[in-house]
């Protein structure tokens, strides 16, 4: 098929990396590559059982892989201010916020935030910048925040950001993905001197899609999103490929996305279009100025 893949990856050795989610997916794909490329990769997974599992899979790919396993609940502000406690201020090369939820039921996070918005984008807009020392102690550092193809559809709704006028699922999933975009800009307008990039993966199998239907007790439709990833999907190492290259090619665009090159939904990585409104410097200014309030984490 050519184009880059995780072949391409130069070696990482001496690199320190943090990826959020690592246990499944998208983030356990990233972890793999950037330890098998020598880097030393941090899994922060919520579940520690599950990263437990994740990092033992890493290790027997990758015997001599420079791993650690953290506990990071992006849907919880203590648990964050504790993963960026404990890191303190050892410098920090990459710092992947790959981990998210989709289209969930109406759940919030201990904060009493909408759980989507909460998790996929206020976990990661105060990890980040609490781990901002860390990552100003490396020589080149690097924030890579997974977006999703439906920002396209998203909508910052300040009048109702937590959903309570009504809640729908796929426009809270939509809203905090565009989120996710708004932030990498307006992360590197604000901080130049970290190279701030988004990576969506297109259409890949995850264990997301099933497990909205699956919350909600929706037999039918876990199996339709099962099967659609089977018939569908590329895999997720496939994507994956979009973070890796945001987070290791040395001359990616701070504030731009990486996604696959056949229309946005498969294949290889490249930079791509993002929507319109990804743009708009006010609506980045204002979400920033709400998320340090929601959060109280200041950069």
């Amino acid at each position: 098929m050519g184009g880059w893949t995780a072949a391409d990856i130069p070696d990482l050795h001496g690199k320190s990396t943090v990826v959020t989610g690592a246990n499944s997916g998208l983030g356990y794909h990233t972890a793999l590559q950037l330890a098998r490329h020598g880097a030393s990769v941090t899994l922060a997974c919520r579940s520690t059982e599950r990263g437990r599992t994740a990092l033992d899979r890493i290790r027997a790919a990758v015997p001599d892989a420079d791993l650690a396993l953290a506990p990071l609940d992006l849907a919880d502000l203590a648990s964050v201010r504790e993963f960026a406690r404990r890191w303190a201020d050892d410098p920090l090369d990459i710092l992947v916020n790959n981990a998210g939820v989709m289209a969930l039921p109406k759940r919030t996070t201990a904060e009493g935030h909408e759980m989507q918005f909460g998790t996929n984008h206020l976990g990661h807009f105060a990890l980040t910048g609490l781990l901002l020392p860390a990552l100003r102690g490396a020589p080149a550092p690097r924030v890579v925040t997974v977006t999703s193809a439906f920002a396209w559809s998203g909508r910052i709704r300040f009048d109702d950001l937590q959903g309570e006028g009504g809640y729908r699922p796929w426009l809270a999933y939509a809203q905090s993905k565009l989120a996710n975009l708004l932030f990498t800009k307006e992360l590197a307008r604000r901080v130049p001197d970290v190279t701030s990039v988004a990576a969506h993966p297109g259409f890949a199998s995850t264990n997301l899609q099933a497990a909205g239907p699956r919350m909600a007790g929706r037999a039918l439709a876990e199996r339709v999103a099962t099967l659609g990833n089977a018939v569908l999907a590329q895999s997720g190492a496939m994507g994956a490929l979009p973070s890796l290259y945001a987070a290791v090619v040395p001359d990616v665009e701070s504030g731009a996305c990486y996604g696959p090159r056949f229309f946005q939904y498969r294949g290889t990585p490249t930079k791509v279009t993002t929507p319109p409104q990804a743009a708009n410097l006010q609506t980045a200014r204002r979400l920033w100025e709400e998320s340090e309030k929601l959060t109280g984490v200041t950069y």
